[in-house]
């Protein structure tokens, strides 16, 4: 089982270190599943990276600015965004419980919200405690479907009775809770009605609800006649069948295959384990489908930056600011940074993280970690030890054996296929 538990730490989290794969090793698979999935205590490792104070959004009591005040808040708010992007890295690095930190990363992609519309990073960072402190599925719907950064995102605080507006509505039940063919259009046009009346209070960091900007009349959603509220939307929505075998695939895209369909009786296993969304994964992770899925899966420029950062043992708040804003504006080039989603449909996966000009670009910041250590005289077994792969194919042996120092290798080593694909 070796080799099943290297992937299962890989794909459940942002990548193990040597020490941590090797205490998997001994533990056994099963162990390390149920430690990954039912984590037991507070996150120690997390606790070293304490949320951000941001403070007020730099336009709250300020709905008029002047150039000059203009100019000096978008200032802070780009300064801020980098601040919270740095955080989340740097939690994802040391963070103990990885399943779980994961996930919250996966959620973020799910319901897809990007800081390049959104502009407040104090709505994002209300968005990512949503996202990492929901009990499950259904409490985080809840919470969501008023979320104000996704109201702001999907322009629900342009939706009114006298002008409905249906893009949050069509894309929480096509992107986030039932998926395409299982709504019709009037579904979508009476649900956005249902979802008026909502604004936003920057200073508050919420939503807030008008009620004579909502639609009460009585409409017709999914089959079912009645007044309608966001919450009772929510509950509509989440009682459908579809809705529990949609979350399977969804998660099974990000964690089992991008290429390949969940098999029906994985996707009926992780059904019956919803709306918990650890416990969706540990059917997933422990479903016998699970190995068949090795080497089907590209890391996603996140998931290959953090890993390669606890693997080297580096933490982005250890980092000078420059290195981080270069690793920040890396990922952006490599199309993913966090908080800046590229659509309301999340990140794409597979081998679009595979182009020629992704390769340039992960070579220059593989580099850039590989400077900061000062390592021995490594071996091409050396370099596949720190970076837990399992073995080179005899290609890429030849090009580290060949290589003229330690941290050329650990360079190559990083944008390996062996290390990219998993």
């Amino acid at each position: 089982m070796t080799d099943d538990v290297a992937l299962l730490l890989r794909r459940a989290g942002f990548g193990p270190t040597a020490d941590e794969l090797q205490a998997a090793r001994r533990a056994g698979f099963a162990a390390t599943l149920a430690a990954l999935t039912a984590p037991t205590g507070p996150d120690i490792g997390a606790t070293r990276a304490p949320v951000p104070q941001l403070g007020p959004d730099p336009y709250a009591g300020t709905p008029q600015p002047t150039p000059a005040q203009q100019t000096e808040a978008d200032g802070r708010r780009r300064a801020q965004a980098i601040v919270l992007s740095q955080w989340w890295l740097d939690r994802m690095t040391v963070a103990d419980h990885q399943a779980a930190e994961k996930l919250t990363f996966f959620w973020h992609g799910h319901w897809a919200t990007s800081i390049v519309k959104v502009k407040s990073p104090q709505l994002m960072l209300a968005q990512h405690r949503t996202l990492r402190e929901s009990r499950d599925f259904r409490d985080m719907a809840h919470r969501m479907i008023v979320d104000p950064a996704l109201v702001y995102w999907l322009d629900g605080q342009l939706n009114s009775r006298e002008a409905p507006n249906e893009n949050l509505a069509r894309e929480f039940f096509e992107l986030f809770t039932l998926g395409l063919g299982r709504y019709t259009e009037s579904d979508v046009q009476q649900a956005g009605r249902a979802l008026t009346g909502w604004r936003i209070d920057l200073g508050a960091q919420r939503s807030v609800f008008d009620p004579r900007r909502h639609h009460d009349g009585v409409s017709t959603i999914l089959g079912v006649t009645g007044r309608f509220t966001a919450d009772r939307l929510v509950d509509l929505a989440l009682a459908q069948p579809a809705c529990p075998r949609f979350v399977a695939g969804r998660l099974w895209h990000r964690y089992g295959s991008s290429t390949r369909p969940i098999p029906e009786r994985t996707r009926e296993a992780m059904a019956a384990a919803y709306p918990d969304p650890l416990s969706m994964l540990r059917a997933l992770l422990a479903d016998e489908a699970f190995p068949t899925t090795r080497a089907t899966m590209v890391k996603q420029p996140v998931e290959w930056l953090v890993g390669a950062l606890r693997q080297l043992g580096l933490r982005p708040a250890a980092l000078p600011p420059e290195t981080v804003v270069g690793l920040l504006d890396g990922l952006g080039g490599l199309g993913q940074r966090p908080f800046a989603p590229p659509s309301v449909g999340g990140w794409p996966a597979g081998a679009a993280w595979l182009t020629s000009a992704a390769a340039r670009l992960k070579l220059s910041l593989a580099g850039k970690l590989a400077s900061r250590l000062s390592p021995e005289r490594l071996t091409p077994e050396a370099v596949a030890h720190l970076l837990c792969v399992e073995t080179w194919t005899d290609r890429t042996y030849e090009v580290l054996r060949t290589a003229g120092n330690s941290r050329l290798m650990l360079t190559l080593g990083l944008v390996s296929p062996e290390y990219q694909v998993t």
